[in-house]
């Protein structure tokens, strides 16, 4: 055998050895990843079968997928929301869906308007008398807005804050010394990529929305002592009625859905995400896509770029036309 035939086969063997080494790396890799994932899941039924979760704002979109989610995850609701007679569609509808593989109940109702945070309080009481306590407040309900900032009446913008904002904040500080008491409890809030970045023609609600994000990461570092869970869970464009039901900078409703929100996520798929996130007592998660996703970390490492991209994003818009 000449020289470099022997060369070749010991290159050859070399490459095979080689290889042969990183199947079993690779395989092994791979069943620990799996076995992460399934701990992960059994870890995330655990959490939620059986536990106390309030849902605000279940009647309608992203909340009622959520109830259907959660409830399918064998845990014990409690429905808020304004109108009493969608609530309890609602929990027929859970109720007629149970098909006995898996431990669920029917949900609880508690009707009030989270805008009126003069009734939040006594509207907690009542969702303490459920069951005696809470495990998981999911804050959901919320409204958007379409307007520009010079033609935009000041009511409106609290009006907008009022709900976003102080709404949650009111349910979270009246649930919460039960939390700390128990040593235990889970706190999500459904804020929104607006939360992290500002774009023309949202103030009131990007305003509303950074507000939410600032309290809660404040919530978080307070009761961290107390074993108290905070998530806030920042989606993008989800299909939902958001854009139709909005408020405009007169007050009157937007009514119309915007291109954006038409081609969003599926809110089942968001639902589901925010199940997981739960389960799995995620900090903060960003469900949005590559450009919004994109635009979050450009605003943060280099906000003169940003500035431009809305500058002109403004210019070519000249009125609210997407969410």
């Amino acid at each position: 055998m000449s020289l470099v035939s022997r060369r070749r086969s010991l290159i050859g063997g070399g490459a095979m050895e080689l290889l042969g080494g990183l199947i079993p790396l690779v395989l092994g890799g791979a069943g620990v990843l799996l076995l992460y994932q399934l701990l992960q899941r059994v870890r995330q039924r655990a959490y939620i079968q059986d536990a106390v979760v309030v849902i605000t704002g279940a009647s309608s979109g992203l909340g009622k997928e959520c109830a259907r989610a959660f409830h399918a995850a064998g845990a014990r609701l409690i429905l808020c929301g304004r109108d009493r007679a969608r609530l309890q569609e609602l929990v027929q509808e859970l109720t007629e869906a149970a098909d006995g593989k898996r431990k669920t109940y029917s949900p609880s109702t508690v009707t009030f308007d989270l805008s009126d945070t003069e009734t939040v309080a006594s509207a907690a009481e009542e969702i303490l008398r459920c069951h005696g306590h809470v495990d998981v407040l999911i804050n959901n309900a919320g409204v958007s807005y379409r307007g520009d900032v010079l033609t935009t009446r000041v009511e409106v913008h609290k009006e907008v804050m009022g709900i976003n904002y102080f709404g949650s904040v009111a349910l979270t500080q009246a649930i919460l010394p039960s939390m700390v008491q128990r040593r235990s409890g889970h706190i999500a809030v459904i804020s929104s990529v607006q939360g992290k970045i500002a774009i023309p023609f949202r103030s009131a609600y990007a305003a509303s929305k950074h507000a939410t994000q600032a309290f809660f990461d404040c919530l978080r570092a307070e009761v961290e002592q107390y074993g108290v869970q905070v998530s806030v869970i920042s989606p993008g464009y989800i299909r939902t009625s958001l854009s139709v039901n909005a408020v405009t900078g007169d007050g009157s409703r937007y009514g119309v859905q915007d291109k954006n929100t038409a081609e969003g996520r599926d809110p089942r798929e968001v639902a589901e995400a925010v199940l997981r996130a739960v389960g799995r007592k995620k900090k903060d998660v960003l469900l949005a896509g590559l450009l919004p996703t994109l635009a979050v970390y450009i605003r943060t490492l280099c906000p003169p770029l940003f500035f431009k991209l809305m500058a002109s994003r403004a210019r070519k818009e000249q009125r609210p036309k997407e969410d």
